[in-house]
């Protein structure tokens, strides 16, 4: 069954064909009784638009190749549940936000923390750690090595969507727009997550910022 997502193994080019929702919705009803032409055509509607949404996440072709096919894969995987209670489009950029999350969750401790990007309308949340010692010095070293270990355990310990969206805001850059379109909720439902995360990690590493 798997093989059928051989086209999903390159970064596809070209635009997606349009459909009216009926006919949309005819082709997932095929799809689901397992016609793997129909299932083709699901990925060539929303090829385009799960490719953007994972290149904002990782920004390189090779991770966004893996996780492009890891999308469609869960898609086809997961069709038969679709029970057409939401718009298709909001449910395919679920799976899209799940994988992800998982791929940023697997992702080990950065070499260093970024200062975080902001907007000219959004507040600087974190400040950078001001450290006047020498450069090359072991001790500042040990220190900046605490400080992304203290970091990074008080990311673990968010909320998953809290998580997400603190690092694809601060890590990755993205807009809030952008992080509510990936995550299938508004550009409010994503600022009051990452309201909510800052806050956390400010109490988290009060002795830091």
């Amino acid at each position: 069954m798997d093989g059928c997502l051989s086209l999903a193994g390159q970064i596809p080019a070209g635009p997606s064909p349009e459909l009216t929702a009926g006919e949309e919705e005819g082709l997932i009803h095929r799809a689901q009784r397992g016609d793997r032409a129909a299932f083709d055509g699901l990925v060539r509607l929303y090829d385009q638009q799960v490719l953007r949404l994972v290149m904002k996440v990782v920004q390189s072709p090779d991770e966004a190749r893996d996780l492009y096919q890891e999308v469609f894969l869960k898609v086809y995987r997961s069709l038969g549940r679709f029970r057409f209670e939401a718009r298709f489009s909001t449910w395919l950029y679920r799976v899209v936000m799940n994988v992800c999350y998982d791929h940023l969750r697997r992702q080990k401790a950065r070499e260093e923390v970024q200062p975080p990007a902001t907007d000219d309308d959004e507040p600087q949340y974190f400040h950078t750690v001001e450290d006047k010692q020498p450069a090359g010095d072991p001790e500042r070293a040990l220190h900046s090595g605490e400080i992304r270990r203290r970091i990074q355990k008080a990311l673990e310990r968010l909320g998953p969507r809290e998580r997400m969206v603190f690092e694809l805001r601060h890590f990755q850059g993205l807009k809030l727009r952008a992080i509510g379109e990936l995550c299938g909720t508004s550009e409010e439902t994503a600022k009051n997550s990452l309201f909510r995360a800052t806050q956390k990690l400010r109490l988290e590493l009060s002795d830091l910022v």
